[in-house]
């Protein structure tokens, strides 16, 4: 090869970098990273869908916890998308603790409670988003916010309440049915192989022992105690003060203000507009996280149509969703 074809190659070879070069910076210098930033999302399979347009160098999220909070997989989105979506939410929490816009957070919770193990995992993510991103996070209570509701609330830097809001529930069950008599009527007798004694522990074939309930109750006030502690940190108050109400008792909207569970009455419109007051957020954009349609929230449509309205459609993603073994809950009812 002779020096002249070298160094047209040599030529050629810097003017595609050149231009890849310049490509670059266009990219980089022209482009909307907030689309960028919502292309992502999209193809995670949710969006940010804007309450109220403001500057995009600062954001309010408003994240909305609503329905019995347990991970039940894909059964809600199934059956139309409209029951608590643990994944989503826990999503949406990470999403808050990358975005370097959101300058605050309000949590609007209606929720009678539920599983010990999510309502940890979303107290942990509000903890980590307040310490470690310094966001101000505010809580707005809806018509319940019991239980593992109010434990997901407790770290708020503060909680709003309705007069008519029920909230408290402060502790822990554990349940199971007992049918053995029932079965005994009807002439019907389990067989059961275990390696150890206490393998069908809260079996509903048997009668439970004293011992397996000690050993239960232990496990239960445990988790009663870091409850009491989630408190007792998040409200700044007592451990006496906690437990003065923390014995299961539902409190009304003044009872728990009155009680130091709550700060101040204000729905959901005045919880943003304290939080943008107290923190001088001038002109936020205020939004909320929304699953993307998909083919299973057609396929939940089309179930709806099928079984004729809501509650059909809940009784079957509870038989669908229900755990075989008993667990325990921070929850007020019964699930």
């Amino acid at each position: 090869m002779n020096t002249k074809r070298w160094i047209a190659i040599i030529v050629a070879a810097v003017l595609i970098m050149v231009s890849i070069g310049v490509s670059t910076l266009s990219f980089v210098f022209t482009r909307d990273f907030t689309s960028l930033v919502d292309e992502l999302m999209e193809q995670d399979g949710y969006r940010q869908e804007v309450v109220e347009q403001g500057t995009n160098k600062e954001k309010i999220a408003v994240l909305k916890l609503d329905g019995v909070i347990q991970d039940t997989g894909n059964v809600s989105s199934l059956l139309g998308g409209t029951g608590y979506n643990h994944q989503f939410f826990m999503k949406q929490l990470n999403e808050i603790y990358e975005d370097r816009t959101v300058k605050g957070v309000v949590l609007s919770v209606n929720t009678p409670g539920g599983g010990v193990v999510e309502s940890a995992e979303i107290y942990d993510a509000i903890r980590l988003i307040q310490n470690e991103r310094d966001i101000p996070v505010y809580v707005s209570m809806g018509s319940m916010a019991a239980s593992g509701g109010y434990y997901v609330s407790a770290p708020a830097d503060k909680i709003f309440v309705n007069p008519e809001t029920m909230t408290g529930s402060i502790g822990v069950i554990m349940e199971s049915v007992n049918y053995a008599k029932l079965a005994e009527n009807y002439g019907i007798e389990f067989n059961t192989i275990k390696t150890g004694p206490y393998k069908d522990i809260m079996s509903g074939s048997r009668e439970m022992t004293d011992e397996e309930r000690d050993m239960l109750q232990e496990m239960i006030n445990d988790s009663y105690e870091r409850f009491v502690d989630i408190i007792v940190d998040g409200r700044n108050m007592t451990e006496k003060e906690v437990k003065k109400v923390a014995d299961g008792r539902i409190l009304n909207g003044r009872q728990a203000i009155e009680a130091g569970l709550a700060d101040d009455y204000g729905k959901l419109q005045e919880t943003i507009d304290a939080l943008k007051t107290d923190y001088e957020l001038d002109n936020p954009t205020v939004f909320e996280y929304k699953l993307m349609d998909s083919f299973s929230s057609l396929m939940g449509m089309k179930m709806q149509a099928l079984f004729g309205g809501t509650s059909e459609k809940e009784m079957i993603a509870s038989i669908l969703s229900h755990y075989n073994s008993p667990r325990m809950m921070y929850l007020y009812g019964e699930y």
